[in-house]
């Protein structure tokens, strides 16, 4: 027997230790181990959801670290996907541990435990990179002994992709300071021709091995529901969640929305539970393991469970209002149908999509004379400051200047320390052309999304065309292939009690708990805001995101100076009402 036969013969065995005795590798995820353990080169795996690109370095894993190699690290961009890996790697004999922010306090053992080499795999999100002191104290000890580096979700490398995220960038500096022959593996099921090459270029140039396979997903169904108003939407959505198969994931567009919709459902008697990036830490384990036993029916979530959340008999997934991309669409509903024969895919667009998309695309890198003014104040400033300092002196809202300066840093124009921000003095350049293009992308894929809804072709073959997939073609299963769409008409009852629960007016607005970081130098005030000190809960009419009363506040604003609706007022007295004054 060759060499080769026999460690492709372990490379099976560790398969089957980890996904079952029925497993066999395909021939791209066995070239793509053979190219990390015997070649050790830097390769980009594209390949649909439940592929199996997770079993590439899993397995690779195990044949690395018994020929001697230093343990995997994996950088994760969810906490929900760090989940699922550390749960598959321990099915296959593999020690992974996770360092992220809801961990802190373990950080120490982990660190000791990868000295001591009992660690085979350390799974890393994006935004420790930056963190200073794992930063500038573990980083160079993990680059320095690492056996494998994996880059999860890979398409957020590239500033062309639909998730890109500035913390991602990082990891140019990573595998620039990895010793030669370290392999590097870069996996994703959501990315076209265009960041396929930009990630393969980022990776290793020219030399990167690319495997990249069709993306056809033979159990979905794909169909869109288009319905004139958000409680028709939300009713029809009560009306049918008993039709559809199993448990599944209903995504929303933003958190607010993720709330209205779980308890409209409820109301309705359904057990779903709403999901989002403020969802507690415990609270989001429960959920996950709910949904995976099927105790609820459904988890109404944004984007926060997306990228790696593994449930094989997920029957259906549905869309209350659009993503802002083919692409991005294409990911999440990958979720769906990976060990079942049939899974539904369901999107209920509505008008305000296109208002939440102004939204994030208002969050965009900002203008240059904003970057300068920040600079500045970072450069006449006496000791570092925090994002809570620099927003009233750059007058940008939190999210935006912390997309910002991530970016700065990656550049090498910011740079994050112990207390906050500071600049480097580094000469900067504004990419304006770069910005503008990447701008422009990002209106060709919302004017795609909405082709997308109104297409009479197959809408599995335009999906998979906007990912560039040569091998597209008609599915003969969604809805425009076979004639068969789903009902529109929605029960008058139900859509009362969607207008009722939608135009309830109020919501809460919680106090700050704990000090800004900027006030700690100038008056001494740290950590957790006391009891006594805290403000009340605040209260509002709705918000901007809000489904019910989005609209209709999105609408009062855009119109400028004018008289506010009767029945807003009315609304505005009821909020006032119902507040405890005493």
């Amino acid at each position: 027997m060759s060499t080769s036969d026999s460690l492709r013969d372990e490379a099976e065995r560790c398969l089957r230790a980890l996904a079952g005795d029925h497993a066999r590798l395909r021939d791209d995820q066995w070239t793509a181990i053979s190219a990390l353990v015997v070649e050790r080169r830097r390769a980009l795996v594209v390949q649909r959801t439940g592929w199996g690109k997770s079993a590439v370095y899993f397995v690779a894993t195990r044949l690395l670290r018994a020929r001697g190699a230093g343990p995997t690290v994996i950088v994760s961009p969810l906490l929900a996907l760090m989940r699922n890996q550390i749960e598959a790697a321990d099915r296959a004999g593999i020690h992974a541990r996770t360092i992220n922010s809801s961990n802190t306090s373990d950080w120490d053992q982990i660190f000791a435990e990868v000295e001591a080499g009992t660690v085979d795999v350390l799974l890393v999100s994006p935004e420790r990179l930056n963190n200073p002191d794992f930063r500038d104290l573990v980083l160079p000890k993990l680059a320095a002994g690492a056996g494998l580096v994996v880059v999860d979700e890979a398409h957020c490398i590239s500033d062309w992709g639909h998730d890109f995220r500035p913390d991602y960038r990082r990891l140019r500096t990573l595998l620039a300071e990895l010793p030669p022959g370290i392999p590097v593996l870069a996996t994703t099921a959501t990315a076209n021709a265009r960041v396929t090459q930009d990630v393969a270029e980022q990776l290793a140039g020219d030399d990167a091995l690319v495997l990249r396979g069709p993306l056809e997903r033979e159990s979905l169904h794909l169909a869109a529901v288009t319905l004139p108003t958000a409680e028709q939407r939300i009713a029809w959505l009560g009306d049918h969640l008993g039709d559809l198969p199993g448990s599944g994931i209903i995504y929303t567009l933003t958190v607010a929305a993720a709330h209205e919709i779980t308890g409209y459902l409820r109301d309705r008697g359904y057990e779903v539970a709403a999901y989002s990036g403020q969802t507690e830490q415990a609270e989001r384990l429960q959920a996950e393991q709910d949904l995976q036993e099927n105790k609820l029916k459904a988890l109404v979530a944004t984007s926060a469970l997306g990228m790696g959340f593994d449930k094989p008999d997920l029957g259906f997934i549905v869309h209350v209002g659009a993503p802002q991309s083919p692409v991005a669409y294409y990911q999440q509903i990958g979720r769906a149908g990976r060990g079942v024969d049939r899974a539904e895919v369901i999107l209920l667009p509505g008008r305000e999509d296109r208002d939440i998309w102004a939204y994030f695309a208002s969050l965009a890198f900002p203008p240059e004379p904003v970057v300068r003014t920040t600079l500045d104040v970072l450069d006449s400033a006496d000791r570092p400051l925090s994002t809570s300092a620099l927003e009233p002196l750059v007058d940008l809202n939190r999210a935006r200047l912390e997309m910002m300066l991530k970016v700065l840093d990656v550049d090498g124009a910011a740079r994050r320390v112990k207390g906050g921000w500071t600049s480097t003095g580094a000469p900067w350049a504004y990419d304006r052309e770069r910005y503008e293009r990447v701008t422009a992308e990002r209106r060709r894929e919302q004017q795609a999304m909405l082709d997308y809804i109104s297409t009479p072709a197959c809408r599995e073959e335009f999906l998979r065309r906007q990912l560039d997939d040569p091998a597209a073609t008609s599915c003969g299963r969604c809805d425009n292939c076979t004639g068969r769409h789903w009902p529109t008409d929605v029960a008058q009852d139900s859509a009362t009690q969607a207008r009722d629960r939608l135009h309830r007016p109020g919501v809460d607005l919680a106090p700050r708990r704990m000090w800004p970081t900027g006030v700690k130098d100038d008056l001494g005030l740290s950590g957790r805001i006391k009891p006594g000190l805290q403000a009340e809960t605040g209260r509002a009419l709705g918000r901007l995101t809000d489904i019910g009363w989005g609209n209709r506040l999105r609408d009062l604003f855009a119109a400028g100076d004018t008289d506010v609706p009767a029945d807003l007022v009315d609304a505005v007295i009821k909020v006032l009402a119902a507040w405890d004054w005493a």
